[in-house]
């Protein structure tokens, strides 16, 4: 039996998380760190980047994988072997957040929200009991500006998504390929043949194409659109993320104080 080949991952996207982890300090000495697998090519890339961290970083630490089971069944048997030949510490964990998806939806209404509430909530109860300090995600730049553009356009605010942030119940979440480009993991998968899910397994997959939710692909060609015209947009965009100057919008939080009046 030939032994399975361990995925490659190109050096430029190990540099980019390398250099993240680093200015960030994302995953530290003694960590222990619960990712959430969904068997989609962004979770299953940074599976492989926490397994090849784990035996080459300076420092120690320890992590696992998790899948959320929705409880409508899917395809999870890609997920294990995966794991399996990788040395993915994995647990497959069973939900009933489908049926409680079910009971609660209401007609017109999109429960992508609801679903990822319950989804992190799970996670967040997974990694408290099992004494993780942390939780990673594997949403990457693409994401970011996506996640930017729809607050700006449909919630008025300027929002998008940190490399780690503090959750109300003490966790940290870690996104460590926040500034990895979606081609680049797209890449990844292709070059090393990693089978993937179509749906990986997603509940807004299941519903019929005319009940899903558009803003977030509207946004996605929209921005595709851009960076046609414009091929530095995303260099531009991760470049403002870390330089804001707050005090040149309107939120009195943030204006320079005025001297009182004398």
């Amino acid at each position: 039996m030939t032994a399975p080949i361990t995925p490659t991952i190109s050096k430029k996207i190990l540099n980019i998380v390398g250099r993240t982890n680093a200015k960030y300090r994302l995953i530290q000495e003694g960590d222990r760190i619960l990712l959430g697998l969904s068997g989609g090519k962004d979770s299953m890339l940074l599976a492989t980047i926490l397994a090849y961290m784990k035996k080459h970083a300076p420092f120690s630490f320890d992590f696992k994988a998790v899948t959320i089971d929705y409880g409508r069944g899917g395809e999870y048997e890609y997920i294990i072997k995966y794991c399996e030949q990788n040395n993915i510490p994995y647990e497959r964990i069973r939900t009933d957040i489908y049926k409680i998806l079910e009971e609660h939806k209401r007609e017109g209404t999109i429960y992508c929200s609801f679903c990822s509430r319950m989804r992190r909530g799970s996670l967040y109860t997974l990694a408290l009991e099992g004494g993780f300090n942390k939780i990673a995600l594997g949403h990457h730049l693409d994401d970011a500006v996506e996640s930017f553009f729809m607050n700006l356009s449909f919630n008025g605010a300027l929002r998008s998504m940190p490399p780690i942030y503090r959750a109300q119940n003490g966790l940290y979440v870690l996104r460590p390929m926040i500034f990895v480009r979606e081609r680049q993991i797209r890449d990844f998968i292709a070059n090393n043949n990693i089978y993937i899910a179509p749906d990986c397994n997603c509940p807004i997959n299941w519903l019929p194409e005319d009940k899903r939710p558009k803003s977030r692909a509207n946004t996605k060609k929209m921005l595709e659109n851009l960076e046609l015209e414009n091929p530095l947009l995303f260099k531009s965009l991760k470049n403002a993320f870390s330089n804001l100057h707050a005090n040149s919008f309107c939120d009195e939080r943030f204006l320079d104080p005025q001297d009182p009046q004398g």
